[in-house]
């Protein structure tokens, strides 16, 4: 038996919540949380992120349902992530922010 998890070609909620959280811990260990400093490797979990939202947007079925909900869910958790990451990849380069 083969779990979907481990299936490219099937949908699977673990693997695009999973990749989305794991590329968000990269992201802080690369931008080094809580002193943010510049780094170009942060583009490599941002693209991750953005595989892991696309993973998930997979699960999405046509009919509402307590399920489609989750995944709604899931994938406003997603954006939100995405939204971290871009910013701590961006706030080092923005000096005009930091008073400098």
């Amino acid at each position: 038996m083969q779990y979907a998890v481990f299936n490219i070609r099937a949908r699977s909620l673990l693997r695009g919540t999973a990749v989305v959280l794991v590329s968000l811990i990269l992201t802080l260990v690369c931008a080094g949380f809580p002193d943010i400093h510049p780094s170009p490797w942060i583009l490599l979990p941002a693209c991750a992120a953005l595989y892991g939202t696309w993973e998930t947007t997979r699960c999405l079925r046509r009919r509402w349902s307590f399920y489609h909900g989750g995944v709604m869910l899931l994938l406003y958790a997603d954006i939100l992530v995405l939204a971290m990451i871009l910013f701590l990849l961006l706030y080092p380069y923005a000096r005009w922010l930091q008073g400098q």
